[in-house]
């Protein structure tokens, strides 16, 4: 059996939590995938996925190939973020690349961009457009942030 995935979607979310799973679960639940089981892929958009902008109706607990970053930080007052991007070809798979850390959300959406320019330098492949999201969080007691491509 073959999985070719047809459709995506991009999301970035950040949460607070009582402990940390707690935060990175209510960070999935706000990104739109909390309810369902990510399966960490790397970084490939296989050719002709569509992107889902209002989100897609994951069956609940399914398992859905997913590229992230993620951070969680028990650090009061520490600044994380999250971010995620996908560079298309004109014609063929796209690359998708990630990158979580402590640092504003712009430097993250940087970061990912330069990462993405490169991948496609790498394979000697044209790069079309980039699409990133990315998300931001200032820690109170336990936070997190996540930024991820899930596949359906």
């Amino acid at each position: 059996m073959k999985l070719k995935p047809e459709k995506f979607m991009i999301v970035a979310a950040a949460a607070e939590g009582e402990h940390s799973l707690t935060a990175f679960d209510s960070a999935l639940l706000k990104a739109g995938i909390g309810n369902i089981n990510l399966v960490r892929l790397s970084s490939i958009l296989p050719p002709a996925c569509i992107e889902e902008k209002e989100g897609i109706d994951f069956p609940l607990g399914a398992f859905v190939p997913t590229a992230y970053g993620t951070i969680c930080s028990e650090k009061e007052g520490e600044l994380i973020s999250a971010a995620v991007g996908i560079g298309f070809s004109p014609d063929s798979f796209g690359i998708i690349m990630e990158h979580a850390g402590t640092c504003t959300g712009d430097e993250a959406r940087a970061k990912v961009e330069i990462m993405i320019k490169e991948a496609f330098s790498n394979r000697e492949l044209e790069l079309k457009d980039i699409r990133i999201e990315s998300t931001e969080h200032r820690v109170q007691k336990n936070g997190a942030a996540i930024a991820a491509v899930a596949l359906w």
